[in-house]
């Protein structure tokens, strides 16, 4: 007996930061799209905790108990008083340390999965504690679909679509430290006063309407300058990019990877081929948002 559990990448369209807080988290403002890039989470009965990965830079993801699959799947138990007796495989398609939520993504995946496996029927609510204490992103992952994050990420209020999105994802070689971008981003503000991070309302609306023109121009994040000071060739990314004629262009989340908001499939289409010409990513990926959260699949 096994259990499949599927879930889906992330894009922040918009990440307000605030000033770092005296427990070293910020205050943000954080909303979230769940996007058609997934991976999946198998939970298999075994003697003892053990994690397997394949798929795109598999070689780069944590088999031991640092895997927040693993400490899911630890957490989960221990609040049941039982023992982490599960083989978690883990199909990769999600860039790895890309700024999409992968590792958080499989922190859900594997929590669901061996709720399912272990027959548990956990309270949705304590699900998402659970996650929360896992990390800031690992409760969308769960959700999906678009919600607003406050506290450090982990507070979700879900938010309305009126449509669907079509974004490009560009890949970048390597990862970046979300801890060092948040870093960087306290270094490039030091000295100047941070605002409290709010929802814009001009995207809410845009959200809600389903109008990509409108979201185009209200995409931000804030984090954005610290990856690029970390990373400067991503600005000739974002360039290609919107050059190729997407509506706009953002670092997602801590990055590397960057996203393209298009018009419609065949402009994504488009627009993926000619970043991966102008050869300033490794590759690029074309999705659709909203998308659904953690589901078993078998």
């Amino acid at each position: 007996m096994s259990v499949t559990v599927r879930v889906p990448a992330k894009v922040n369209v918009q990440l307000a930061v605030g000033g770092a807080r005296p427990d070293g988290f910020h205050d943000l403002a954080n909303v979230f799209l769940a996007v058609s890039l997934y991976d999946e989470v198998t939970a298999t009965p075994a003697e003892t905790l053990t994690i397997t990965c394949e798929g795109p830079d598999a070689d780069q993801v944590p088999l031991d108990r640092t895997n927040l699959a693993a400490r899911a799947a630890e957490l989960l138990a221990a609040r049941h008083g039982i023992s982490p007796d599960v083989h978690l495989h883990i199909a990769k398609d999600i860039p790895v340390a890309g700024g999409m939520a992968g590792g958080s993504a499989d922190g859900a995946g594997a929590l669901l999965a061996c709720d399912a496996l272990w027959g548990l029927d956990t309270p949705r609510a304590e699900l998402l504690d659970i996650c929360a204490e896992l990390g800031s992103d690992v409760p969308f992952s769960l959700v999906g679909g678009a919600a607003l994050g406050v506290g450090r990420g982990e507070q979700l209020t879900g938010l309305p679509v009126g449509g669907t999105f079509h974004w490009v994802f560009a890949v970048a070689d390597g990862g970046l430290s979300t801890p060092a971008v948040y870093g960087e981003f306290d270094r490039l503000t030091e000295g100047v006063a941070v605002p409290e991070p709010a929802a814009a309302p001009a995207l809410l609306d845009a959200l809600r309407t389903g109008d990509a023109v409108a979201l185009a121009g209200a995409l931000a994040n804030d984090l954005q300058p610290a990856a690029l000071s970390l990373r400067p060739s991503l600005a000739a990314t974002l360039t290609a990019g919107t050059q190729a004629g997407a509506l706009a262009g953002l670092v997602s989340g801590s990055g590397p990877t960057t996203a393209f908001l298009v018009k419609d499939a065949e402009a994504a289409a488009s627009v993926a081929a000619a970043l991966i010409a102008s050869g300033t990513c490794r590759t690029a990926r074309v999705a659709t948002s909203p998308a659904a959260g953690a589901s078993v699949l078998a």
